[in-house]
């Protein structure tokens, strides 16, 4: 499993030929404009939540690519109406896809489209692949509903908000990886704009002094699990 930060809140994950995009806010972030979305991949989108900052990209990567959007049932309905493939999902409920199983969870934030209309309650994303399990929070604040994770699934890494603000920050993060049990994670949904700014050397600090591993990829960057 390979996973690609595109900035902010958005990865790329590759499992063996499959390429699934994750929250595509790529052509209106700045911190981004190296990235050419013409030439990602996708053969799946998971949406977390309808947000501008989480969709921006969602339609004109899935027309060209004919990607499979997976979120909850309200956000898939506004994409199969644009005439998207879609796979709707609520939570607690799992599907296999091709890839591997996904699980959508809980997470607690807010969601709706940048007109204002309904976009359902925000999630997040358990992936069991072949060999590999991780946890995508979405935008969240830290909630003891992340405790059940573990009982299902052993994870390989979380990927958690760490901006704080608008969602979770570096203190309530390390809960949150205490709360899935992995000490491995890959912090997101920071540095994008002033609000969610974070000091880097003082996040990975905190994570080192609880025994644990904060990735903070440059934009493009990857790793593999």
């Amino acid at each position: 499993m390979k996973i690609t930060f595109y900035g902010h809140a958005s990865l790329g994950i590759q499992i063996n030929d499959i390429n699934i995009l994750v929250d595509p806010f790529i052509s209106a972030n700045p911190k981004a404009a190296h990235i050419d979305i013409s030439a990602l991949k996708g053969d799946f989108i998971l949406v977390t939540h309808a947000h501008q900052d989480h969709i921006v990209d969602v339609e004109a990567i899935a027309k060209r690519t004919g990607a499979t959007v997976v979120s909850n049932y309200e956000i898939a309905t506004h994409y199969e109406n644009l005439g998207l493939e879609t796979h709707p999902m609520n939570h607690g409920g799992t599907w296999d896809f091709e890839f591997g199983s996904v699980k959508y969870v809980n997470a607690i934030h807010t969601s709706s489209f940048p007109d204002g209309s309904y976009g359902g309650q925000p999630g997040g994303f358990v992936i069991e692949g072949e060999h590999k399990n991780i946890y995508i929070a979405g935008d969240t604040a830290l909630t003891y509903d992340m405790k059940l994770i573990p009982l299902q699934t052993k994870l390989d890494l979380a990927i958690l908000p760490i901006g704080d603000n608008f969602t979770m920050g570096i203190d309530d993060a390390i809960i949150a990886s205490d709360f899935v049990e992995c000490d491995k994670v890959l912090g997101y949904h920071y540095d994008t704009f002033g609000y969610i700014e974070i000091d880097h050397e003082v996040a990975k600090r905190k994570f080192f002094e609880k025994n644990k591993d904060l990735m903070l990829l440059d934009i493009g960057g990857s790793l593999e699990l």
